[in-house]
């Protein structure tokens, strides 16, 4: 089950960040996905199988405002 995700997406994870929010935006995307949380600007990177497995959603995606 390979879901689409670009940069600049905003994507929701399954368990909340320590600031309370679920809600990230893709900065990087390669071998590893570099995420910027939404509320507190913190950023983390994981490798593209974990953020696979924790990814719940994509909320908003630029390829598909584009078509």
């Amino acid at each position: 089950m390979d879901k689409k995700f670009y940069l600049n997406d905003v994507v929701v994870m399954r368990k909340n960040h320590a600031c309370g929010e679920n809600e990230w935006t893709i900065t990087r995307s390669g071998v590893d996905v570099k995420l910027k949380c939404n509320h507190c600007g913190r950023e983390i990177m994981m490798d593209r199988l974990e953020f696979q497995k924790k990814l719940k959603k994509v909320l908003k995606s630029e390829k598909e405002e584009e078509n």
